[in-house]
């Protein structure tokens, strides 16, 4: 008599993100549950806009849950970098059984090359219910030059 092996498409989807995962810069953390139904919380990346204004530029980043000393905002050679982590409660709670987690835990890491014009001494960033406003200014440049064209 031959043992007949209950075939789960999810697990098959959830061993192949595993499986692919070093390929594109990411690692599993950690494991809420051992065996079936197991979840990987990986590193994720926060949602980010980025607007130029007629002084300076905005960059805003959704950050829920990550706390001001668990960030940092640096400007090196030229690249504007906003980094930290979200971290995962540890408390666990008698009588809670999670079904499912989505919401993405772990350090971030979200890097943007400077415009030309921009300013990186005069970058200033504010929190404020979970939304990170980066500010960096414009440099005072001169105004586009009109260049005549000549024939030959």
């Amino acid at each position: 008599m031959s043992s007949l092996l209950r075939w789960d498409p999810v697990r098959e989807f959830e061993e192949f993100g595993r499986r692919m995962a070093p390929w594109f810069g990411r690692r599993g953390k950690e494991t809420m549950r051992e065996g079936e139904g197991a979840v990987t919380i990986f590193d994720w990346s926060p949602s980010v806009d980025v607007a130029e204004e007629e002084k300076d530029y905005l960059v805003t980043a959704e950050l829920p849950e990550v706390k001001k000393e668990d960030m940092k905002v640096t400007v090196e050679n030229g690249v504007l970098t906003i980094s930290g982590e979200r971290k995962k409660e540890r408390e666990e709670k008698e009588g809670v059984r999670y079904h499912r987690i989505e919401r993405c835990y772990g350090s971030f890491l979200r890097s943007f090359t400077l415009p030309e014009d921009a300013d990186p001494a005069s970058v200033k960033a504010t929190m404020k219910e979970g939304v990170l406003k980066v500010r960096i200014g414009k440099r005072p440049g001169t105004p586009p030059k009109a260049v005549p064209i000549g024939t030959e």
